[in-house]
């Protein structure tokens, strides 16, 4: 049974987190032959305020417009 777990900053809509996680399943579907019932995709979205690149928020990236 494949597990595949994905965090990502939050801000994606519902649709988009969708799309990923069936993207996720046909991809481990085609790449490794796992039967679609047995594939788990966990998403596990973060505040940007948490998420830190090269010590600086995303939040703080997103708001000076650099992400």
């Amino acid at each position: 049974m494949p597990l595949i777990q994905v965090t990502l900053a939050r801000g994606r809509t519902p649709e988009q987190l969708q799309a990923l996680g069936e993207a996720l399943t046909a991809a481990a579907e085609e790449a490794i032959g796992a039967k679609r019932e047995s594939i788990r995709v966990v998403l596990t979205e973060c505040e940007p305020e948490h998420w830190f690149v090269g010590g600086e928020t995303l939040a703080d990236l997103r708001a000076s417009g650099r992400r």
